[in-house]
């Protein structure tokens, strides 16, 4: 094999995994089995087994020898590799792609519980195996599905692939074609950057005072992606937030937060029962999501009607899937929920970090902000100029291959396969694919894999003529918005906006992080990358 083996730091102990066993884990188990004590009042026998299960996964200290293998996570009965992980919580991202560059081929099992495996996998012949050539064998699957059914439904990022996957494909392949949507798309951000953006991070220089940027960027992201799907202002940005409008926007929030949360239990029969018996972060989740699910085919039915009363051309996605002949209400609402959850996270979590990379490499910011100023007029920079800004262009990439907004992917297998290295993958496996871990490999990127260098991006123009010529990298050694028949549809609408809020924000202001000197933001992740506290900075404006 090519890939290089790096080693690892030994596992700890399994005294030291428990120490530092997942607190929002334990206490989850805690809720629960409070919440069920009449349950076990009426079955002893139930409670006396479950008691004697829970004893041993948390407190047996007298377990078997753990694997052999000292670069792979311990190995115990019942638990599998669960410890390991729970130990490694808080760095769980880092830790799995640690894993993967000490594998020979990139690729490692981890094992749960009851004694399943799990694939993941860094090498990008298995991730082509994984998107393209055996495509109909690699599924979301069931768990996803049913982890995330009560907020998305049978929408396009839920459905399990199949025929109704593909008809809502193509539908939604052939609006993001449009000119006209990416006309409205263009018009929705530049009235969000200037109109709130902008003037809230005047006022923060002003005021000197202190901002989150990762949630101000997150408000903007979704105001802008209501407006997109929706063609409604949520006004998240806005300082004077309406109640109604805030309350959808917080209920949205907490139906996310919640359903990701299901996804990360230690066992999903805990969030099952929780949600079986209405109680603790279950019967949150079920307000929100009505509140959520109500609000939008209230959307749905005032667009019908507002779409029967004139004939104006349909401009938002929620108007142009009515306007094409789509009228359930369900099936259009579930639809347009998936676009607001895939829209509002990704720009956002990836023009986070990059504000953090430049501040960290200012001679990365002077040559964009260069860029800009060479590309742009003497106000601001429109969408044509920024279309030409190949440097900021592969500045973005290269943030994306450290932070990729969705750090990493998993799907399930249908079939019995083997995949490229030669990892046998039983039927109902998962198999998760590691964008994060593949924006560090040496054998992808060379030995300055930690540089942040954006013209790994880039090669001089021939014939002396543009000073670079931009050079994309293979989508399955860069899967950042996927490849394949999943290639994410709105990539280059992605760039377009990332593109234009970095040079609106950075033709008059710096954005310095809060943070004491040299102090590196934690990674944390859930669906989308994150930094965990947020991104406090201070605005300075530029002369």
């Amino acid at each position: 094999m090519w890939w290089k083996h790096l080693p690892l730091k030994p596992n700890r102990h399994i005294h030291n995994d428990l120490l530092l066993l997942s607190s929002s884990t334990i206490m989850s188990c805690f809720d629960l089995f409070s919440s069920l004590s009449h349950f076990f009042i009426i079955f002893p026998s139930l409670s006396v087994i479950i008691s004697v299960v829970f004893f041993f996964f948390f407190f047996k200290s007298s377990l078997p020898p753990p694997s052999s293998s000292k670069n792979l996570p311990r190995v115990y009965p019942i638990v599998g590799s669960y410890f390991s992980l729970l130990a490694n919580w808080k760095r769980r991202i880092d830790w799995s792609a640690d894993l993967i560059r000490n594998s020979p081929s990139a690729t490692y099992l981890f094992h749960r519980p009851l004694g399943h495996c799990q694939v993941i996998t860094g090498n990008p012949a298995n991730v082509q195996h994984i998107l393209k050539t055996h495509f109909a064998n690699y599924e979301k699957g069931k768990v996803l599905k049913t982890t995330f059914r009560d907020i998305l439904g049978d929408g396009i990022f839920n459905v399990v692939d199949g025929e109704s996957w593909k008809f809502q494909r193509q539908v939604s392949s052939h609006e993001f074609n449009t000119r006209s949507l990416r006309k409205f798309v263009e018009t929705v951000v530049d009235a969000e950057l200037n109109e709130r953006l902008l003037p809230l991070l005047a006022f923060a220089a002003k005021s000197r005072a202190v901002i989150d940027m990762q949630d101000v960027l997150h408000r903007f992201a979704f105001d802008n992606i209501c407006k997109i799907a929706f063609g409604y202002d949520a006004e998240y940005l806005s300082p004077s937030l309406p109640q109604p409008r805030a309350n959808f926007a917080e209920a949205f929030e907490d139906a996310v937060k919640i359903s990701i949360e299901r996804f990360l239990e230690l066992f999903s029969v805990i969030w099952r029962i929780k949600r079986f018996f209405n109680v603790g972060s279950e019967k949150r989740l079920r307000v929100a999501i009505s509140k959520v699910h109500e609000f939008a085919k209230k959307i749905v039915r005032e667009k019908k009607r507002e779409l029967s009363e004139k004939s104006s051309a349909a401009e938002d996605l929620l108007s142009r899937f009515l306007s094409s002949g789509h009228s359930d209400e369900d099936f259009v609402a579930d639809i347009v929920i998936s676009f607001i959850l895939a829209g509002r996270d990704t720009t956002s979590a990836a023009l986070t970090w990059y504000f953090w990379l430049l501040h960290k490499n200012p001679e990365v910011e002077a040559k964009v902000r260069v860029e800009i100023m060479e590309k742009s007029d003497a106000h601001a920079a429109g969408y044509d100029d920024v279309k030409e800004m190949v440097y900021t262009h592969a500045s973005l990439c290269e943030s994306m291959r450290f932070y990729p907004p969705v750090p990493l992917d998993t799907k399930e297998a249908v079939r019995d396969d083997v995949l490229e290295d030669g990892t046998v993958v039983k039927k109902g496996t998962r198999v998760t694919y590691h964008p994060y871990a593949m924006g560090r490999l040496e054998e992808l990127w060379g030995k300055d894999w930690p540089e942040f260098k954006p013209e790994r991006w880039l090669k001089a123009a021939e014939g002396g003529g543009e000073k670079w010529v931009f050079v994309g990298r293979d989508p399955f050694s860069y899967p950042v918005f996927q490849a394949g028949p999943r290639v994410c549809l709105g990539k280059e609408m992605a760039f377009l906006q990332m593109k234009r809020v970095v040079a609106g924000v950075l033709q008059r202001f710096k954005v310095v992080p809060a943070a004491q000197e040299g102090a590196e933001p934690l990674f944390d992740s859930y669906l989308t990358s994150k930094m965990q506290g947020g991104f406090p900075v201070r605005i300075e404006m530029r002369e």
